[in-house]
């Protein structure tokens, strides 16, 4: 339906960190199918994986107990503050699977006749028209209306912004019925979340009865550097979401709880495809090779190298770039506001010295690559940035 605008080449292959076009090219994919193939192309976990259940059972249906979705289930608890797990297909339903939750939460424990969820501005959740209209940034909605009702918007990272609306919300009866954030913005620029303003947000949904939900589909899965995003801001959400890397490429979403808010019942929430054999034993396999070849260290030291060599970057041309921000392996390089090029100009200039980047808006470059990312190879992403960079300067300089 031409939704995308897409880049002018066709990837065929992929093994590691690199895939190949249709020409035989090979680029270095520091995007990752947009920080989902946690871990890169054609892992062989992965391939036994895919193989052994594709041959056993891939699909019956969530009338029967699916002993793959139980384990992952089961792992998921194990290695989160979770009680709970619903299994769909993708980012945007598990978000859409929150907002029920937490709508169904207000209704029977609150009694709230119109529950709202307030979201941050520069958020990013989801393109069903409910995720669409939780997602603060109004360039997603346009076209789209009516959209939802039951949300409300405030900056991100700014606490007195929140604590005013939610009085100014709930000043003559309750109706905030939960807090929704990304503890990264990702798509809002790679924004890390501030650790104050996060635990403020957590206080304040304690003593109100205010569910907090934290988007996880972009930075959950050892994104970050620890397992969940949240963990580095030192909080438990009630209610959290998981996608992109949790089955590293193959299509799976988690709706995740504690069990004081498990309140859907039988009827309320399905998926007809949702944690299937094939979708969960894959999940469940880049769940247990995270562990096993001890990724979230690989994280934390590669994204200290990239970091570290991206900041030499904007000392180089610091009337064209401003700051390096991220955690582990989601950092975004930020253009200055009033320098005369785009994000997406860095990328396909990046693209011709063969590195996959992707933009997250307008002024930010994105590096999200596999979780598998060797040394040499975020050495040969600096060194491939770095002259794209200079090439993008110097056409704007010549333009």
């Amino acid at each position: 339906m031409g939704t995308y605008g897409r880049f002018p080449i066709a990837l065929t292959r992929g093994r590691g960190c690199y895939v190949w076009d249709e020409q035989g090219r090979r680029y270095l994919d520091f995007v990752a199918g947009i920080a989902t193939c946690t871990l890169g192309h054609a892992h062989p976990a992965m391939v036994a994986a895919v193989t052994e259940q594709i041959q056993t059972l891939h699909h019956v249906s969530n009338l029967y107990y699916v002993p793959e979705q139980g384990a992952l289930a089961q792992w998921l608890v194990d290695h989160s503050c979770a009680d709970q797990v619903f299994f769909c297909n993708s980012g945007a339903e598990a978000n859409e699977g929150a907002i029920k939750l937490a709508r169904k939460y207000a209704h029977v424990k609150r009694g709230i006749a119109n529950p709202l969820i307030i979201t941050a501005k520069a958020s990013f959740h989801g393109r069903t028209l409910a995720t669409v209209t939780a997602t603060g940034q109004p360039k997603y909605q346009q076209n789209f209306d009516p959209l939802m009702p039951g949300f409300a918007y405030v900056p991100y990272n700014d606490i007195d912004a929140l604590e005013t609306a939610i009085a100014e919300l709930d000043a003559n009866t309750p109706q905030v019925a939960a807090i929704m954030l990304e503890a990264l913005q990702g798509e809002g620029g790679v924004c890390p979340g501030d650790t104050a303003y996060f635990q403020r947000v957590r206080q304040l949904c304690d003593q109100k009865g205010i569910l907090l939900i934290l988007d996880e589909v972009q930075v959950g899965m050892g994104r970050t550097g620890t397992l969940w995003g949240f963990e580095n801001l030192g909080i438990e959400p009630d209610i959290f979401t998981s996608a992109k890397g949790l089955g590293g490429g193959i299509p799976i979403g988690a709706l995740l709880c504690k069990a004081s808010c498990a309140v859907f019942e039988p009827g309320d929430h399905a998926s007809t495809f949702g944690g299937n054999p094939l979708a969960c034993q894959v999940g469940l396999t880049v769940c247990q090779t995270l562990e096993a070849e001890n990724l979230l260290a690989n994280v934390q030291q590669r994204g200290d190298q990239l970091r570290l060599g991206l900041q030499r970057l904007v000392q180089q041309y610091p009337d064209w770039l401003t700051e390096v921000r991220g955690w582990g392996l989601i950092n975004g390089l930020v253009l200055h506001p009033e320098a005369p090029v785009k994000s997406v100009d860095i990328v396909k200039a990046a693209m011709a010295e063969a590195l996959l980047l992707v933009p997250a808006g307008p002024q930010v470059v994105r590096f999200v690559p596999p979780l598998i990312v060797s040394a040499d190879q975020v050495q040969q992403a600096l060194l491939a940035v770095e002259k794209a960079v200079a090439l993008t300067v110097k056409c704007a300089q010549n333009s």
